[in-house]
């Protein structure tokens, strides 16, 4: 097939699916985005989006994680200006593989792409189904005669609640081992703070919902244990996010609002200091990658009930 990419107003969207006797999973070519998850039984746990509370669904970040201070940062000696969350929510993506259970999308360089981030690439995420779980795979191959420099990572948004005459605050997130996260420290206008603190937990594994949580924008923890479930007691349905490759965890819904969803975010690097723009080359979290080299990062979700 031939390569594509293109940075695009979005429009009514290209979708395709897969399926096993578990899972049925539908994704967009606007970003690689998923767009449906539903179990066996119809039920959809991925929030659906809507202009009330937040029009996404589950965002690919790359190769920039939230926001750069001012829009830009420097590379090669030069400053950039790249939106929130980098290219990949923005562009079209081209399915280059697709089997009953298996697809892949790929975002290669083009002029569009280079003006915002100067380097050739190629970007795939590839969505597969192993019984209950959906294994999602990110690739970078470097094309380019330079050192590569990004971050990239999910931003799913999960229904909450999951069953009828549940409530949000029904539901917690529970890790799968006792841990001491550090919440990462934000700014009112989501930048790196520096000042990061201690986030308990309740017996060190688990986190009550509650919409007050998200009032001051993101949580966005380090030194978590990289496996995360969303549950209720009295309800089978649940949702497991793996993120063993992830150092961040990014916890999310509209900020002051009652939304009935929550985003588990597993993330490689972090957003930019407060006042200070970027210089990628200096940016500790990014990923580095050398001339023909190729990067692979794998998570997962994982349904019940």
């Amino acid at each position: 097939m031939e390569e594509m990419s293109m940075l695009t107003e979005k429009t009514t969207p290209v979708l395709h699916r897969i399926g096993n006797e578990f899972l049925t999973v539908t994704a967009s070519e606007q970003g690689a985005e998923l767009w449906s998850l539903k179990g066996r039984d119809g039920t959809e746990y991925l929030w659906q989006g809507n202009r009330t509370y937040w029009t996404e669904r589950a965002p690919n970040l790359f190769p920039y994680v939230a926001r750069l201070t001012e829009g830009s940062y420097w590379l090669d000696g030069k400053r950039w200006h790249m939106d929130i969350h980098g290219l990949a929510p923005y562009c079209r993506f081209q399915l280059t593989e697709k089997s009953d259970s298996r697809m892949t999308f790929q975002l290669t360089d083009s002029p569009d792409t280079r003006v915002r981030y100067p380097r050739r690439f190629a970007f795939r995420v590839r969505y597969a189904l192993e019984g209950q779980q959906l294994k999602i795979t990110y690739t970078v191959e470097n094309r380019d005669e330079k050192t590569m420099y990004f971050g990239l990572g999910g931003h799913p948004g999960f229904r909450v609640p999951l069953r009828e005459r549940k409530h949000f605050t029904d539901y917690r997130l529970r890790f799968s081992h006792p841990c001491s996260p550090v919440r990462v420290g934000f700014t009112p206008d989501c930048f790196r703070s520096g000042r990061d603190e201690p986030f308990p937990l309740e017996e060190g594994r688990f986190l009550p919902l509650r919409h007050d949580l998200f009032d001051d924008d993101a949580i966005v923890l380090s030194q978590a244990d990289r496996e995360v479930t969303l549950e209720a007691e009295g309800d089978s349905r649940s949702i497991t996010v793996s993120c063993p490759q992830m150092p961040y965890l990014g916890l999310w819904h509209m900020p002051g609002t009652d939304a009935p969803y929550v985003c588990i975010e597993p993330w490689v690097s972090l957003p930019s200091e407060q006042g200070k723009v970027a210089v990628f080359e200096e940016q500790s979290d990014l990923i580095t990658l050398e001339p023909d080299g190729e990067y692979e990062n794998c998570w997962s979700i994982s349904v019940s009930g």
